[in-house]
């Protein structure tokens, strides 16, 4: 019996474990999960005859060295930053080793080793990173391979609710790491290429710096850069691309909202407010405005940021309770970032029956035969409830189909590396559709970057 071991039982993990339970018979799979939380990993299995919950501390050296030595593969779904011990254990044990998280200057270190022992450290196998990625080299594969050069390459991804349970203002609830969304855009300026240009859009402007999208049966989504479009020149193999940009996806009316929040700093995650602690929201909010001895914090901040008293951004501060003198933020020590974001679990959280939604929107551009053409691919997928989301399925699955490509001998080149090869992409995204997960593509006329937008 071929041995999985999955470090993590987290948000995430729910089709993750359900697939590879799906396939225990079949595959003659034995799953173990292990965790901190032993309740947690045992509620996940569900008391499943092929699979066992263990307590898993990662930084406890002889519990995690034993699990990674008595299996036969093993995922991790830590934090980014816990991986590499797991990593260095898999070498020394020589266990292939599938990760969702992006590859770390730490991970690339172990490349050459993990060659020499013909080992596979797959990374970046979830959903952004990961489907895009494989649907994207699918793509440009394809061009390439009939004689094309790719000119333009847009992607976009948002993890969002789900239309029927839309049900605030600001059109979001969290689907996934709340902290990553409070900072998201912060350590630097976005950076993408517009015909030929680098461009550079600084943290304080880049959510007022939006583009617009139409999905097809879900209306319209605003797109934000993200950080660092240029790395993908090399990965995708576009050095000679004249339009290379990323972007976040939310609806429409998200990003100017939220920009209040930078603009008075709450975002912030570099410095401790004093007495957090003993702080209520109201007091929070009013630490970053000016002092006065008759206005109220409603009227500093609307004068302090000219929001206008009929304005839908009022309404949408207003439905967070951000005023309220008796909810307390009840934090030691907490930098503004950690506040604000629990400030907005309250509202933002996704109730038991909620449904979330993943979409995904490429943009191809290319030249072939003379004449410039554009491939638009779109990709939406719904969640089940709180447990079973979309943004678990589009992270998990990739994520188990790889695993077990793996261990079937349907990847073989060893090394670190991220699903850009069709030895990778075309066996999972093939699974993939099975589950409702698949791009919708059209051509359309080139009409190459808008300025206006951007």
């Amino acid at each position: 019996m071929r041995k999985i071991l999955v470090i993590g039982s987290g948000k995430s993990t729910s089709y993750l474990i359900k697939y590879l339970l799906e396939k225990s018979e079949t595959e003659n799979l034995f799953i173990i999960v292990g965790d901190l939380n032993l309740n947690l990993a045992k509620q996940i299995i569900q008391g499943h005859e092929k699979a066992k919950a263990i307590f898993l501390d990662i930084f406890d050296s002889k519990s995690r060295t034993e699990a990674i030595k008595n299996s036969d593969i093993v995922i991790s779904m830590l934090p980014a930053r816990l991986h590499i011990e797991v990593a260095k254990d898999c070498l020394s044990f020589g266990k292939n080793m599938v990760t969702a998280s992006y590859v770390s200057p730490e991970m690339e270190a172990l490349h050459q080793e993990a060659v020499e022992k013909g080992l596979i450290f797959m990374n970046e196998i979830g959903v952004d990173p990961g489907i895009d990625h494989m649907s994207a080299m699918q793509v440009i594969d394809r061009i390439r391979a009939k004689g094309g050069k790719m000119i333009l390459f847009e992607s976009f991804t948002g993890g969002l609710v789900a239309p029927e349970s839309d049900s605030n203002l600001w059109n979001y609830k969290f689907t996934w790491n709340p902290r990553n969304v409070v900072v998201a855009g912060q350590g630097g300026a976005a950076k993408f290429l517009q015909e030929g240009t680098y461009k550079y859009i600084p943290y304080h402007r880049l959510f007022r710096r939006t583009e617009f999208l139409e999905i097809d049966g879900f209306g319209r989504f605003e797109v934000y850069a993200n950080r660092d479009s240029l790395k993908y020149q090399q990965v995708y193999g576009l050095e000679s691309i004249k339009t290379l940009y990323r972007g976040t996806m939310r609806r429409v009316g998200f990003s100017r909202a939220w920009n209040m929040f930078v603009m008075l700093g709450m975002t912030d995650d570099s410095y401790v407010v004093d007495d957090s602690e003993n702080m209520s929201y109201r007091d929070f909010v009013n630490a970053f405005l000016p002092y006065s001895p008759s206005d109220s914090v409603e009227l500093k901040f609307r004068h302090s940021l000219k929001i206008d008293q009929d304005d839908i951004v009022w309404d949408k501060l207003l439905e967070l309770d951000i005023f309220s003198p008796t909810k307390m933020v009840a934090l030691k020590r907490a930098t503004p970032a950690q506040i604000l974001e629990k400030i907005l679990m309250d509202s933002w959280t996704l109730a038991k029956d909620d449904k979330d939604m993943i979409v995904m929107y490429h943009k191809f551009g290319y030249e072939l035969d003379g004449k410039k053409h554009q491939i638009d691919a779109t990709m939406v997928t719904l969640g089940e409830d709180q447990i079973f989301t979309a943004m678990a399925k589009t992270v998990g699955l990739p994520v188990a189909i790889a695993t077990l490509a793996i261990l079937n001998g349907t990847i073989t080149t060893p090394g670190v590396q991220i699903p850009i090869t069709k030895e990778v992409y075309n066996p999972i995204l093939k699974e993939l559709v099975r589950f409702g997960i698949s791009f919708n593509e059209k051509e359309v006329p080139y009409h190459g970057y808008n300025p206006l937008n951007i």
